[in-house]
């Protein structure tokens, strides 16, 4: 007999949410993970200073609030500790003449906000959601599906029904629409723009690339449906709520256990070797890791169907990404608009072109001149991470490249190209001198900073080589059915009971949990259809 039923490699998101469901399902399963904590990209400590307690990688949890996963398992964590807080303020972009515009919970409220921009952009706002609501369940079941498989063929066939051929071939057209399309057709105003083309760079997509457009829109009316929910205290108890129902139905996990290789016997996973030389036995094992990872260090020296080794290898990263935190003493007064004080998320950006030309920058390898600068405001929503009266942010820049070939705004010299730590820092103070101009009181009340690096950042987390937090490159051949590439789509893998997720996988980054949903339902309903028989 197996020692358990599942053994789960790593544990991030979608490790513990499938780990939560298998367990809750009566399974036997174990978490391996090569850190000293839990939770992956999910980590809250005192970064800066005693009392504030920063979300150190993820922050923001809209898609784990509107996931399958929260669905099914939210009560049973609210049980356990876990309470979500909201706001009517989710984001708001501002642009350096000092002028923003904002996005809320409410159609009306949105309506108003975009028609001040510009006539006509009010009702453009209007007819989206109109648009989209009756098709919400397509939309949000792509995200939701096993794409290669009989669900995706059966979600395929739903939309033909609904949509007609035509209709069909539309949508289809729609979803790899890049966001400048979209966005320039649908709204006049260069403010609607700048407010919504940011949030595509949290796809790990760029406003000009394939899909780009659907995804913006997308995560436009889910902000207008589910707001920026943050969990009290921080994003760690999420963790710490699945990780007591993961153990309260048996299951286990252990930390400091690193996964040398997975065992494969007769074209099947038996089980898994770690680092200390243990074997634990297993009918599934469950990977969450990037394909390189997988393919040339855990299945090292099995031997593999030749497209999908080659594939693997050339599994292609994305941007890299730095962050930085502040611990403040008291909280950032900003010029203009009183919003911007009670607004979760903001993006410091010239608009639409501002961030195509930060993404082109850093892929030609450049340091951008005017990055996309996404500053997160978690005191707005939860004033218990910080001591009284105090406040933090929490700054992330998504427009970086792994190698430094030099600054585009010809100030910062380069050297060799790596990430060093003058290198981090330099540009750190680029970035607070941007946010700065619209901070009166930041660099006074400023009591710590600490930026990460992209190089910091891998360091810290595996699943983060070259400081990209999106689990490798979303063009369009390494997205949708062809995620984690085409040789070998889907969750499965060429050895038989071993699974891949993550967000190197479908349906992709982010902390919605959709890859470890979606075995988990595979192996239940796959147990469900045994003893029936």
């Amino acid at each position: 007999m197996a020692d358990f039923d599942a053994v789960i490699v790593g544990s991030g998101i979608n490790s513990l949410a499938a780990a939560a469901l298998l367990a809750r399902g009566g399974r036997r399963v174990c978490v391996l993970e090569a850190k000293d904590e839990l939770g992956g990209a999910i980590k809250t400590a005192e970064l800066t200073a005693p009392g504030f307690r920063h979300d150190v990688f993820s922050a923001w949890h809209p898609l784990w609030v509107g996931s399958a996963a929260h669905a099914e398992l939210g009560d049973d964590l609210a049980q356990r500790g876990l309470e979500y807080l909201n706001t009517e303020h989710p984001t708001g972009t501002l642009f350096p003449d000092g002028e923003s515009a904002f996005l809320t919970t409410s159609t009306d409220a949105n309506a108003v906000e975009l028609e001040r921009h510009a006539p006509g952009d009010g009702d453009a706002w209007r007819r989206l959601i109109a648009e989209f609501m009756p098709n919400a369940e397509l939309a949000f079941g792509i995200l939701g599906t096993e794409l290669w498989s009989r669900a995706g063929a059966g979600l395929a066939l739903k939309a033909y029904r609904r949509l007609g051929r035509r209709g069909l071939v539309t949508f289809g057209g729609e979803l790899v629409q890049s966001s400048r399309d979209w966005l320039t057709q649908a709204f006049r105003s260069g403010r609607a723009h700048g407010l919504l083309a940011p949030w595509v760079l949290h796809t790990g997509l760029g406003p000009d690339a394939a899909a780009s457009g659907f995804m913006a829109k997308v995560i436009a009316v889910a902000i207008e449906l589910g707001g920026m929910p943050i969990p009290r205290g921080g994003g760690a108890r999420l963790v710490d709520a699945l990780a007591e129902l993961i153990r309260d139905h048996g299951g286990v996990l252990e930390t400091n256990r690193e996964v040398d290789r997975v065992l494969v016997q007769d074209g099947g996973a038996r089980g898994v070797r770690t680092m200390d030389g243990d074997e634990l036995t297993a009918r599934t094992i469950i990977c969450n890791v990037l394909p390189t990872q997988l393919y040339g260090r855990l299945l090292r020296d099995v031997p593999l169907p030749a497209a999908v080794g080659l594939a693997a290898r050339r599994f292609r990263l994305g941007r890299s990404e730095m962050q930085i935190h502040f611990a403040l003493s008291e909280p950032p007064r900003w010029d203009g608009d009183d919003r911007l004080g009670r607004t979760a998320l903001l993006h410091l950006t010239p608009g639409l072109d501002g961030v195509s030309r930060a993404v082109n920058e850093a892929e030609r390898g450049l340091l951008p001149a005017e990055a996309t600068v996404v500053v997160g405001q978690p005191t707005t929503i939860d004033p218990s991470r910080v001591p009284g009266g105090r406040s933090m942010l929490w700054i992330q820049l998504q427009e970086l490249p792994w190698h430094v070939k030099g600054d585009a705004a010809g100030e910062i010299a380069t050297g060799n190209g790596e990430w060093t730590d003058d290198l981090r820092e330099r540009y750190a103070d680029r970035i607070q001198q941007r946010i700065a101009k619209h901070v009166p009181n930041l660099e006074q009340a400023i009591l710590q900073r600490v930026a990460l690096s992209p190089a910091d950042l891998q360091a810290a987390n595996p699943n983060l080589e070259h400081g990209d937090p999106y689990g490798g490159s979303l063009a369009l051949d390494q997205n949708f059915l062809w995620r984690p590439f085409p040789a070998q789509p889907g969750h499965r893998t060429p050895v038989g009971g071993l699974y891949h997720i993550g967000a190197s996988t479908w349906p992709g980054p982010g902390l919605g949990a959709g890859s470890g949903t979606l075995v988990a339902k595979e192996l239940l309903r796959a147990r469900r259809v045994r003893l029936r028989r």
